[in-house]
């Protein structure tokens, strides 16, 4: 791991490069879909810089809110602290974010789901290469397995051999942006976003099971009882869909939802 790049007097964080580059991604793939939907490109640099800093700041409360004992004794200064970032955070902050954008540019709609549905995948695939460049401490429980690795000279160090999940996490959610995007004509609007949320929620609560974050409630962890929430809202959106028929697109469906670049 690398936690730290050297560029003479400047230091850069790797974790930070990610977490932008995760940004940059999923901009771009933005870019693509309004392209798609005949919406001005340029819209989906405003949307990242919505999502960058909602997120920012809703993962920096979180942290601050689950560690509040810790904090409290200086409370402004880690408010501002530019460490400990919270991911369910990040996503509460970055989505209100967008969808103050969206209502800015009346584009507060189902089809601005499905549009953040694979971006928000591949985001968090990049942002996980940050995690395991950096080793922040997101690896896994010990394990003697044969790609076990340990992260001596992490931010969060340890030498002994963990499973190392942000990779598998990179895997997992860079397939489901794959299969998101592939998909992304497929369905009524609305739904290719609920079915992100099944397949990343099932993805971070079977990942946790090899994860040493600690349980909360009935053998889970905190990030597993989220997850359970993001799938049963998911899969029940879908059912009620395929019910009424209504879960495929339809042929007929105006241009500007269907149209390819």
């Amino acid at each position: 791991m690398q936690p730290e790049i050297h560029l003479g007097p400047v230091t850069l964080q790797t974790f930070g490069i990610m977490f932008a580059l995760g940004f940059v991604a999923a901009g771009a793939l933005c870019g693509r879909r309004l392209q798609e939907l005949g919406k001005p490109v340029d819209w989906a640099y405003e949307m990242v810089f919505a999502a960058l800093v909602g997120g920012l700041v809703g993962a920096r409360l979180d942290f601050v809110i689950e560690n509040f004992d810790s904090v409290s004794d200086d409370l402004l200064s880690n408010i501002f602290s530019g460490a400990g970032l919270i991911w369910y955070g990040g996503v509460i902050g970055g989505a209100l974010g967008i969808l103050i954008w969206a209502r800015f540019r009346r584009m507060l709609d189902l089809r601005l789901l499905d549009m953040c549905a694979p971006a928000l995948a591949i985001g968090y695939a990049v942002g996980r290469i940050g995690c395991q460049l950096s080793g922040d401490g997101d690896y896994g429980i010990p394990w003697d397995g044969p790609w076990a690795m340990a992260y001596p000279e992490g931010t969060v160090p340890t030498d002994v051999a963990v499973h190392p999940t942000p990779i598998y996490e990179t895997l997992a959610m860079g397939l489901v942006t794959y299969a998101l995007w592939r998909l992304r004509f497929s369905f009524r609007p609305g739904l290719l976003f609920a079915l992100y949320l099944v397949l990343a929620g099932t993805e971070r609560f079977l990942v946790e099971f090899v994860r040493r974050n600690d349980d909360v409630a009935v053998g889970l962890t905190q990030a597993q009882l989220l997850s359970i929430a993001m799938i049963v809202v998911g899969a029940a959106w879908l059912v009620v869909k395929a019910r009424r028929g209504e879960l495929v697109a339809a042929p007929g469906e105006p241009a500007a939802s269907r149209s390819r670049a």
